[in-house]
């Protein structure tokens, strides 16, 4: 069989699983004996291994299934989890992340059988204490229940009122009604295929009316080694289960008929009354399509013929892997239904006090592109857990690399961001936190000697504030020694000694952002290595985000990251500067003033204003943009005051053209040169309006 059609869905599932198996065994590791926690690594496990099977990846399938042996004897209580075992199955992860990488970027998984690693997990196993008991223990296990499937496990079955009522029917039509077990071979290594495989076969023979475990429970792989269930045929027992046996890996299948009396004691005291108005039973049994269309498939709130077969085949997932590029695909037909709309308000300009059929189509069109877009942007947003789940992690190993003690705390993990942001941020948030391990905590003699905690404390937070998404990066470390970066600064040419003198500590920390900058002693592979913050600020920036730090000495440094929620459409402030219109994201924007001229006033040679007591910098956007501004010199000026985190600007505009939604078109990859132009927008009469990019005019 080609498999390589299930490349993708292989690579995202063994991710899901690996950052489960991160997490469970850092949760092994802080309780040891959580039997949730080993029964989750053992089901982790076993599914990689299967998964990786059934792709063909041998190499990865032995380590996962020599992963699975430990948890299965730990989860047996034959091994105890102590010593280096946790360190052990750390590598067996990065082993098994390292085989997914090659298959990402071969197809194939390499040749490295990790023999050492092997080796060592085989070591665990031998070095078991009890392991007998635990194998006795075990045999009257099994033995239970073959006993429950010889003695016909289906009759403890529950069923519910709908049920109930088709198994009468059943026995007025005269089917036969048949109680079954299914067993599957041990050494099978995807249950939940082989059940819905019986399932499948079935089918052609009659309608499954009942599981025991649940459909779901059994989708899930929620059961041992064998299923019950109930089935209604025409066909004969032994055609049945011979169609049973024909699934491969099947071990085994029993079952017997179950007897009209038999019904009348599982449907309870109703079934009489069901049996009494006899024209109901030979009116359908006069509709040829009655046969096939009985109420067997519905679940236990029967809502409708939509649900029918529901529980004659294990259910689908109720979420759908989408893959990113359809979803692209579907945001620009709502890009394009967005400009369609604001194409029908510009024409429509003219009739809105005359024809009211145009105003409640606008209305509806308006309507409908909302929703859409909310949709749309619903099913783009992903969790940021995605990307931090992987971080505890990092700072464990850490931890042991720089001989510090070292906790990480999360908070809002489920706050949501657009995918393509996700995608992008995991990055420079690594290197903050690499940065706040290595530079930022002390070592535990130097916090004690401060009077501080020895074991230090990271902290990584996220949350939506208004449009935007905040990550903050805390810790409580020493700080960042203001003199020492400008001692660096000098020393590099990045800034004059006059300069550094008339800087604030705020001012001198933002050098730390600068290309190539870094205060560390030595370079090492954790950070300091001259490329990071720099690296960090672009890649923010390039998410129309920004980066801050604050610091206080002897009390800690907090990296703030602010982003947008979405990249693709935005509420932006139309403005006319010399004739020309910009759009400016409504996100950005502090407040709108009226200013005189002799408002104005200039601090070494700049332009700035006194507004509210606040000193603000003012930008000539026609000076900045190379245009003549349509407005007299001694006419009040139009002044937007946008934010960029702490610091405030003043652009000043020709005119206000409203608010407005747009959406955000990229200019391509051949103009990359004018940084203060973040994109264009379409507008409802077809004209291109340029988008100012804020944090680069500061």
């Amino acid at each position: 069989m080609d498999v390589s059609q299930y490349l993708e869905i292989f690579i995202d599932e063994t991710k899901e699983h690996l950052q489960n198996l991160n997490t469970e065994i850092l949760n092994l590791e802080q309780d040891s004996e959580n039997v949730n926690t080993i029964n989750e690594i053992f089901r982790a496990a076993h599914s990689l291994k299967g998964m990786a099977g059934t792709m063909g990846f041998k190499r990865m399938q032995t380590l996962t299934h020599d992963m699975e042996n430990v948890f299965s004897e730990v989860r047996n209580g034959s091994i105890k989890v102590k010593g280096n075992m946790i360190d052990i199955l750390f590598q067996c992860l990065d082993a098994l992340e390292e085989y997914l990488n090659i298959i990402q970027e071969t197809g194939d998984e390499g040749t490295n059988d990790n023999d050492p690693l092997v080796k060592q997990l085989n070591e665990v196993l031998n070095s078991k204490e009890g392991g007998e008991p635990a194998k006795k223990a075990a045999e009257p296990a099994k033995k239970a229940e073959s006993n429950d499937a010889d003695g016909q496990k289906w009759l403890s079955i529950k069923y519910d009122e709908t049920q109930k009522h088709v198994l009468r029917e059943a026995v007025a039509q005269g089917k036969n009604i048949f109680g079954l077990t299914v067993k599957v071979q041990e050494a099978c290594i995807l249950k939940a295929a082989r059940a819905f495989l019986v399932f499948k076969a079935l089918e052609d023979l009659g309608e499954v009316i009942i599981s025991n475990p649940s459909v779901q429970d059994i989708e899930d792989e929620k059961f041992d080694l064998d299923f019950s269930l109930v089935f209604i045929t025409e066909s004969p027992l032994d055609r049945v289960i011979q169609v049973v046996k024909s699934v491969s890996e099947i071990e085994d299948a029993q079952g017997a008929a179950i007897s009209g009396e038999k019904i009348k004691d599982i449907a309870g005291e109703a079934a009489p009354k069901e049996e009494t108005p006899a024209p109901e039973p030979e009116a359908v049994a006069e509709k040829p399509a009655a046969e096939k269309q009985p109420p067997v498939p519905q679940a236990s709130t029967a809502k409708g013929n939509e649900k029918k077969n529901q529980v004659s085949k294990p259910a689908v997932n109720r979420t759908v892997r989408v893959d990113i590029e359809k979803l692209d695909v579907l945001m620009n037909l709502v890009s394009e239904l967005i400009i369609a709309k604001n194409s029908l308000v510009s024409a429509s300009v003219g009739d809105r006090g005359t024809n009211s059929g145009v105003n409640e189509h606008i209305e509806y069109l308006e309507s409908v592109t909302t929703n859409l877009h909310e949709s749309v942007m619903k099913v783009r947003m992903v969790p940021i857990e995605s990307v931090v789940s992987k971080f505890p992690r990092m700072i464990r190993d850490l931890t042991k690399k720089l001989n510090k003690k070292m906790e990480l705390y999360m908070s809002g993990e489920e706050t949501e961001l657009d995918r393509t942001v996700v995608d992008e941020i995991g990055d420079p948030l690594m290197h903050l936190l690499r940065n706040a391990a290595d530079h930022g905590l002390e070592s535990g003699e130097v916090r004690k000697a401060a009077g501080k905690p020895e074991v230090g404390s990271i902290f990584l937070d996220a949350y939506q504030d208004g449009n935007n998404v905040v990550i903050e990066v805390r810790d409580d470390g020493a700080g960042i020694n203001v003199d020492e970066v400008r001692e660096k600064a000098i020393s590099k040419g990045v800034i004059t000694p006059e300069q550094g003198e008339n800087m604030t500590e705020q001012e001198i920390t933002n050098l730390l952002f600068h290309a190539g900058f870094s205060t560390a002693k030595q370079v090492s592979d954790i950070s300091g290595r001259g490329v990071g913050l720099d690296v960090v600020r672009s890649k923010i920036e390039a998410l129309s985000g920004e980066v801050e730090v604050k610091s206080k000495m002897g009390v800690g440094s907090t990296w703030t990251i602010r982003l947008p929620l979405t990249l693709a459409i935005i509420q932006a402030l139309m403005v006319d500067v010399g004739g020309e219109k910009y759009a400016i994201s409504l996100g950005s924007i502090q407040t709108i003033e009226d200013i005189t001229p002799d408002e104005i006033k200039t601090v070494q040679n700049k332009e700035v204003i006194n507004l509210r007591g606040i000193v603000i910098p003012i930008i000539r956007l026609n000076g900045v943009l190379d245009i003549e501004s349509k407005k007299n010199p001694e006419d009040n000026m139009t002044v937007v005051i946008v934010k960029k985190g702490d610091r405030l600007a003043g652009l000043v505009v020709d005119e206000l053209m409203g608010q407005q939604e747009i959406v955000i078109k990229s200019l391509g990859r051949y103009i990359t040169k004018c940084k203060i132009i973040s994109g264009a927008t379409i507008l409802g009469d077809g004209e291109v309006a340029l988008i100012l990019d804020t944090n680069a005019l500061f």
